[in-house]
């Protein structure tokens, strides 16, 4: 790692860039779709974002809105229980690739998995794998929290990066622990390892709201995968409260940085 840190100002700079800004409020509108597509474009001096994230009703509303502007459209399937039927799943996707989602996060069935019916867990991801085509991105959601174990958490890693996901995450955002440093460690050690060479990356999620829990997740990955590793291609910050402190840290403030909602999002 470099031995001058950067600024704070750099840091934010940097951290906006990797962000999935998120609304994922169970009372979300269309409005507040708006409001989240405004933010993440960015302007006087703030960068855009890599990506929204948002239900998968909102995903055609979000794709329109942020033509043009280099920001990508996320959703989420089987969210976020993880115990949805396959086909439904498999549904949702294809809906929300119609409809035009640029990245799919698809929660592990981690309540089969953690029972012992890996199978199960390994048929959905490969199902779901099947239908997003390579120039979309996969992103996995271990909920850690629920893991609890570590070699809980390894095994799911190497379960979804095996079964092809581009990114493995850490969290949906709602469950009582989200991501974790610890859990964030065994997730970068278990791609640093993986067999193959192919690039995986690392999505944080939930309960991230300061500068420096940023700088720690970036720092950990500097660590364990190599200074400049963390781009939007394999590191994101799933979050809704982060942005405002981001901003904050540039030096500026806007009307849409005011705290995320109690319960609802990342």
């Amino acid at each position: 790692m470099s031995d001058t840190p950067p600024s704070d100002g750099d840091l934010a700079r940097r951290a906006i860039g990797l962000t999935d800004l998120t609304n994922l409020d169970e009372t979300c509108t269309e409005s507040a779709i708006d409001a989240l597509c405004a933010k993440a474009k960015g302007g006087d001096g703030v960068p855009p974002v890599a990506a929204v994230c948002v239900w998968p009703q909102f995903v055609s509303r979000a794709k329109a809105t942020l033509r043009g502007s280099g920001v990508r459209v996320a959703t989420v399937v089987n969210f976020p229980t993880g115990d949805e039927d396959v086909e439904r799943v498999v549904e949702q996707t294809r809906e929300a690739l119609r409809d035009g989602a640029d990245e799919i996060d698809l929660v592990l069935p981690y309540r089969a998995f953690l029972a012992g019916e890996e199978e199960e867990a390994r048929g959905m991801l490969a199902a779901v794998r099947e239908r997003v085509p390579a120039e979309r991105v996969l992103k996995v959601i271990l909920e850690t929290g629920e893991l609890k174990d570590a070699d809980a958490i390894r095994r799911a890693s190497t379960l979804a990066i095996a079964e092809g996901a581009d990114f493995v995450k850490t969290s949906t955002g709602k469950t009582p622990i989200s991501a974790t440093p610890e859990a964030a460690r065994i997730m970068l050690e278990t791609i640093e390892a993986a067999p193959g060479g192919r690039r995986v990356g690392l999505k944080p999620s939930g309960g991230i709201r300061t500068l420096d829990q940023a700088r720690a997740y970036l720092d950990l990955a500097a660590e364990i995968m190599g200074e400049g590793w963390a781009r939007p291609e394999t590191f994101r910050f799933g979050a809704s409260g982060l942005h405002g402190a981001l901003v904050a840290a540039l030096g500026g403030a806007s009307s849409g940085d005011a705290p995320a909602p109690q319960g609802g999002s990342y």
